[in-house]
């Protein structure tokens, strides 16, 4: 008896999860407003891999990138379990946002966000993590979470702003120089809806 209730069980969680990814991250592309500025939200697709990459070689010293083409082919083909985001202004991709998701653990994990230098402190790094925030409340997951160079204090203090909360040290974590990544987590318990205004007017 116990072990069907199980399986009853298990099979209704999953069926529930599956109509949640397929509500919330089925999102149609469409324009948004940050800070008088308009722009194009889309999910992002194999063909925005190269724009993608000359954004992390401009933002990254030595034109250095943490992942190559195939690493991001690999996360855009996963369509259950990965969610990304691009930004464009004027056909132009300024921004992007990456999670995995983990629908056991309920952990929404942000992978990989970055801003062309041009577009940076606009409000569009803040925009692209609060609506990684909105989705994972969609989904109905416990906790957001994410690495952060530890001498990177500006991002830190806009996931603070956030109400993510420093939890622990990953020494060594980045390749080629090493150093240190503070975690960060921000619980999902109802209370930091007020600290994440949505620059997008309508319900995606």
């Amino acid at each position: 008896m116990w072990k069907r209730f199980k399986t009853w069980y298990g099979k209704n969680i999953s069926n529930r999860d599956a109509r949640l990814r397929e509500k919330y991250l089925d999102i149609r592309n469409h324009e948004v407003t940050i800070n008088d500025m308009d722009y194009f939200l889309a999910k992002a697709v194999i063909p925005d891999i190269p724009e993608i990459l000359g954004i992390e070689r401009s933002v990254y010293g030595g034109g250095q990138t943490p992942w190559d083409d195939k690493a991001f082919q690999n996360e855009l083909s996963r369509k259950k379990d990965r969610f990304y985001l691009v930004l464009r202004r004027n056909d132009w991709l300024v921004a992007f946002i990456g999670c995995s998701l983990n629908f056991k653990t309920k952990d929404c994990h942000i992978t990989n966000v970055a801003v062309a230098p041009n577009f940076q402190n606009h409000g569009l790094g803040y925009f692209l993590v609060t609506k990684i925030i909105k989705k994972a409340r969609q989904l109905e997951y416990k906790k957001v979470t994410l690495e952060v160079r530890v001498s990177n204090t500006k991002a830190q203090k806009l996931y603070r702003t956030l109400g993510f909360q420093d939890a622990g040290i990953k020494q060594g974590y980045y390749n080629g120089d090493h150093e240190d990544a503070l975690n960060m987590e921000l619980e999902l318990d109802g209370t930091a809806d007020a600290v994440v205004p949505d620059y997008d007017t309508e319900e995606k």
